[in-house]
């Protein structure tokens, strides 16, 4: 049976910039939007704030589903990458609580089109999904008979 990896990511966009988290593989500095994987007892869009919380410290939901990326990675790990857009008012101040992001930072989608250190090829992919436009109601991909009833922790933006 194939079993691909569930991951969630966010598109954050605030005045005409991009969040993108930094964390340190192999001794090399790589940008990532927020994201990780779907835990067992959370909605699709309960991984992504809780991902974008513990990567950030920023509490906000996701306003809208952009794009379900199918991927190989190079080691070929299959995955399924859901992908959130989230627009706020104003550039956040972050504080990651997860220990593997070393900052986060508020870049140009240019500065990330052509960025030499992404962690993958989806990075700018989720870029260019986000410059299309097409964004759907999270109803698109909303749980059904959902049995857990606690949410992630709650809080506004910023």
């Amino acid at each position: 049976m194939f079993k691909p990896h569930v991951t969630v990511a966010c598109i954050v966009h605030a005045e005409g910039k991009f969040l993108v988290v930094e964390e340190t593989i192999n001794g090399k500095a790589l940008w990532n939007q927020p994201a990780g994987h779907l835990e067992a007892d959370e909605t699709l869009v309960q991984a992504a704030k809780r991902e974008l919380w513990e990567e950030t410290g920023i509490a906000a939901e996701p306003q809208h589903f952009l794009r379900l990326h199918q991927w190989i990675a190079p080691d070929n790990t299959p995955f399924l990458r859901f992908l959130f857009a989230i627009e706020l008012n104003e550039m956040c101040p972050t504080e990651p609580h997860d220990s593997d992001i070393d900052r986060c930072l508020w870049v140009s989608a240019e500065e990330i089109l052509t960025a030499a250190n992404l962690r993958s090829p989806l990075v700018t992919e989720s870029i260019r999904s986000w410059q299309r436009g097409q964004k759907y109601p999270l109803a698109l991909i909303g749980e059904f008979n959902w049995p857990f009833t606690e949410g992630v922790k709650s809080g506004g933006a910023c």
